[in-house]
């Protein structure tokens, strides 16, 4: 399948594009390149074609020829919307709804759309499904569920979109993010000894680790038509919905030496459990390899080997609020986060 991949050089991206090539796909890989500092270790990249280029700036000839969009560029953070909410509406929602117009128009059979957990927002339900009611808290999270909606109306018997609500991802990727709860606290205890939360850990939060959403996408591409047309999965798995008091703990206890302090209660409720049934019955082929204890050997691992620093650790290129204020402060990026220079 000839597959088009926005977001090739982020987190997600970085790891599936090469796990599709490996599948056999033909990739094509398509990013604007604002994250391309956060590198924590060197090593061959798998070579693909890559398109350096704003999904913004897009034509329908740039969606000739493809089978398959995978679509996992955004500004891919709760906390971007405090640097721009226009931005987020007009990048990760009207960006991505002309994308899915062209890529149809141009005959892309399959749209496969990176969502999010987070628009489960703030729920009383004791665990959510993909038919529980929605409760977005962020400019981000409603981005996603508006996106859904208008990617549903466009479905029909040539077009056909599939909806993957991702867990907090977590775990090692070429494209290193300090900005996710369970990588931001192991990297402090690996560089502090010392884990303080703001909160008192009470909230939820379903995790999964960045190669488990990348099996879900391979999983997805692969299924018969009708299991995934205009269908929802939540990607993860039911035991790795956690307080985040316990990931704290969790991640406390595998780096020996690290002391742990909870705060006062935060205002910040959100809080969902997520069942995963779902992907784990209608799409067999995927199973998530990776918990969160194995997660945690896997950046104690690499944090040995770089030997990471403090200031490595706080290093704007792992944060996408960091990097972003970075690049339009130094004029890299002009107001609406088109870039100044070729």
């Amino acid at each position: 399948m000839r597959v088009l991949i926005t977001g090739t050089e982020g987190y997600i991206g970085s790891l599936l594009a090469p796990l599709l090539v490996e599948h056999g796909h033909e990739v094509t890989g398509l990013d604007t390149n604002y994250f391309a500092d956060g590198r924590l270790e060197g090593g061959a990249e798998k070579s693909f074609p890559r398109i350096t280029k704003d999904l913004r700036n897009l034509t329908a000839r740039d969606l000739e020829g493809y089978d398959a969009v995978v679509h996992m560029a955004g500004l891919s953070n709760d906390a971007l919307g405090q640097l721009s909410r226009r931005l987020t509406y007009e990048i990760n929602h009207h960006g991505s709804i002309r994308l899915a117009a062209f890529a149809k128009a141009a005959g892309v059979t399959r749209f496969l759309y990176s969502s999010s957990c987070s628009v489960y927002g703030r729920s009383d339900e004791e665990i959510v499904t993909e038919t529980s009611r929605l409760d977005p808290q962020t400019d981000y999270a409603v981005s996603k569920l508006l996106d859904e909606r208008e990617l549903a109306d466009l479905a029909d018997d040539t077009f056909s979109p599939t909806f993957l609500r991702n867990a907090t991802a977590y775990g090692v990727s070429p494209r290193m993010r300090f900005d996710l709860v369970v990588n931001n606290l192991a990297g402090m205890a690996w560089t502090t000894h010392q884990i303080t939360l703001i909160s008192d850990g009470t909230p939820w939060r379903p995790i999964v680790h960045a190669l488990d959403i990348c099996n879900a996408f391979v999983a997805a591409l692969g299924a018969r038509r009708e299991v995934v047309h205009n269908a929802v999965f939540n990607v993860g798995r039911t035991d790795e919905n956690y307080q985040v008091r316990d990931i704290a703990t969790a991640v406390a206890n595998a780096f020996p030496g690290c002391a742990l302090t909870l705060g006062a209660r935060d205002p910040d409720q959100r809080s969902y459990r997520v069942s995963f049934d779902k992907i784990a019955r209608e799409l067999p082929a995927f199973a998530c390899a990776w918990d969160l204890p194995k997660g945690l050997a896997q950046l104690r691992s690499l944090f040995e080997r770089v030997q990471l620093t403090d200031d490595r650790f706080k290093f704007r290129g792992f944060s996408r609020l960091d990097q972003l204020k970075h690049l339009v402060d130094t004029g890299q990026l002009d107001r609406d986060f088109f870039w100044t220079t070729p």
